[in-house]
C-alpha cells in the first residue's frame, strides 16, 4: 500500500519505488519483498476491475481486492490474521467485502473488464472487436521469465539440464531456441537465472519469446549485412547474431547511448564476433544502400508489455501516443536509405495500437512506391512453422502477436521489401 502511494504521489515507476521500499525497510527478507512485488503488480494489472468489485479506488481496497481476486483469501481469513496486529493495515469494512462478492465484473464498462485505460478503447478495439475483452484479460495476468538459448556457445537440450529443476524450465512451443518459466500465483517468488553459470557462460538470455519471433521474421542469413537501427540494449542483435551463425555483418546502433550502453557487455558475454557498434548519432553514410536487411525496432507505446510494465499502461496518454506516430515516421524515412535494391525492411514494436503498427506499415507504403509487403502469411509459415494459422493474427501489413492467442508479449512485425 505504501508503494502504491509513493508512486502515485511522486508519478514514479514501481520498480523505483519497490527499489526504494526495500532499502528503507531492510527487515523485509527476500520472500517478502517478491510478496510485496507481486501485490503491487498484481494491482496495478487490475486497478480498474479491482476498484470496480471493491466499490474504491483506495489503495487499501485495491491491495485487498487482489488477496481476495486471485490469492485464496476472503474476509473471514483476513479478519482472522489482521485483527489486533498493530503492524496490519486497517481492514476495509465489510460492506466493501460484500461489495466484491455481489458486483459482477461482467456488470461493468467493457473498458473496466478488460482493465485498459478509457482513451484507449476505441484503438484497441478497431485492432481485436468482440475480442477486446479477452485480449485485455490476458495481457492483465503474470507474464512468464523467456529465455534464449545463444547458438554460438550451447543448445537448448545442453541449457535445459545446466538449470535447476525446481524454476520447471521447459521448451517454448514457436521457437526452436526459446525456454519458458511459468508464472507462479499469489507469492510466487520468480527465479533469478541471471545468478546461473549457463547465464554467466553466455549461453542465454532473457528475451520475451514474441521478441524471439520477431526477430526471426527477419530471415537475415549467415552472408547478409543487417543494420539495427534501434538496437536499445542488444536484445535482438544477440539473436540475429545467434541466427546467422556469427557470420555476416551485424550494425547495430541507436539514437540513444543510455539505451545502448549495456550492449558491449553483452556482445562479449555472448562471444559474439560479426556486430559492430556504431555509438548514438554516428555517421552511418558509408552504410545507404548497401544494406540486405534493416531492423527497426521502433520506439512505441510499449502496450504489448503491459504483462511487465502495468504501471506503465495507467501513465500513457493520448498525446503520447501521437508522438510515438510521428518518431516512428521520421525513423521509417531515414533507415530506408539504408536498404539495398531487393532489400528488407523490417519494422517492429511491442505495441498493440493499429496507428502505430499496420496504419504506419499502410502511411510508408503510401509514400514510397519503391517498397512493398512481403507475403506475410507464407514468410509466416515458412520461418515459424509451429505458429498455428488460428493462433496468429496475419493482415497484408504483418503479424501480430498477443498474450491470449500466442502466449508472448504483443509485438507486431511487418517486412517490407524494396523493389
Amino acid at each position: 500500500m505504501e508503494v502504491l502511494d509513493d508512486m502515485a504521489n511522486r508519478h514514479r515507476p514501481a520498480s523505483e519505488a519497490l527499489k526504494d521500499w526495500g532499502l528503507s525497510h531492510r527487515f523485509a527478507g527476500s520472500g517478502d519483498r517478491a510478496a510485496i512485488g507481486n501485490l503491487v503488480y498484481d494491482a496495478l494489472r487490475k486497478k480498474l476491475s479491482l476498484a470496480w468489485r471493491m466499490g474504491s479506488e483506495d489503495t487499501n481496497a485495491l491491495v485487498f481486492g487482489v488477496v481476495l481476486d486471485g490469492w485464496g483469501e476472503s474476509y473471514e481469513t483476513l479478519k482472522a490474521a489482521l485483527d489486533g496486529d498493530k503492524f496490519a493495515p486497517p481492514l476495509p469494512d465489510e460492506s466493501a467485502f460484500q461489495h466484491f462478492d455481489t458486483f459482477e465484473i461482467g456488470d461493468a464498462p467493457f473498458y473496466i473488464q478488460a482493465d485498459i485505460p478509457e482513451w484507449a478503447a476505441e484503438q484497441l478495439t478497431s485492432a481485436f472487436g468482440s475480442e477486446l475483452i479477452a485480449e485485455g484479460v490476458a495481457l492483465s495476468a503474470r507474464p512468464p521469465v523467456d529465455l534464449r538459448v545463444n547458438r554460438i556457445l550451447s543448445t537448448r537440450e545442453k541449457v535445459l539440464s545446466e538449470l535447476p529443476k525446481a524454476i520447471g524450465a521447459v521448451p517454448s512451443e514457436l521457437t526452436a531456441d526459446g525456454i519458458r518459466i511459468a508464472a507462479g500465483p499469489s507469492d510466487y517468488r520468480q527465479p533469478n537465472v541471471q545468478v546461473e553459470p549457463a547465464f554467466q557462460k553466455g549461453w542465454f538470455e532473457i528475451q520475451d519469446e514474441g521478441s524471439q519471433l520477431v526477430a526471426l521474421m527477419t530471415g537475415a542469413l549467415p552472408t547478409e549485412s543487417v543494420l539495427d537501427y534501434c538496437a536499445g540494449g542488444g536484445g535482438k542483435t544477440l539473436e540475429l547474431a545467434s541466427l546467422m551463425g556469427n557470420k555476416g555483418q551485424i550494425h547495430a546502433t541507436d539514437s540513444d547511448k543510455s539505451r545502448l550502453a549495456p550492449i558491449f557487455e553483452r556482445l562479449k558475454r555472448a562471444e559474439t564476433r560479426n556486430v559492430q557498434v556504431h555509438p548514438a548519432k554516428s555517421d552511418l553514410t558509408a552504410l545507404q544502400g548497401m544494406m540486405d536487411c534493416v531492423l527497426i525496432d521502433a520506439p512505441c507505446t510499449g502496450a504489448g508489455t503491459w504483462r511487465r510494465r502495468p504501471d506503465a499502461k495507467w501513465r500513457l496518454s493520448e498525446a503520447q501516443l501521437q508522438q510515438r506516430v510521428s518518431d516512428q515516421a521520421s525513423i521509417l524515412e531515414v533507415s530506408k536509405h539504408y536498404v539495398k535494391s531487393g532489400g528488407r525492411l523490417v519494422y517492429v514494436t511491442c505495441s498493440l495500437f493499429p496507428e502505430e503498427n499496420s496504419g504506419q506499415v499502410s502511411r510508408f507504403l503510401r509514400e514510397n512506391a519503391d517498397f512493398a509487403c512481403v507475403d506475410h502469411p507464407a514468410r509466416v509459415a515458412a520461418l515459424i512453422p509451429a505458429l498455428k494459422a488460428e493462433q496468429a493474427i496475419i493482415s497484408a501489413e504483418g503479424l501480430t502477436l498477443t498474450p491470449r492467442r500466442t502466449g508472448t508479449d504483443g509485438f507486431f512485425v511487418s517486412v517490407m521489401q524494396k523493389k
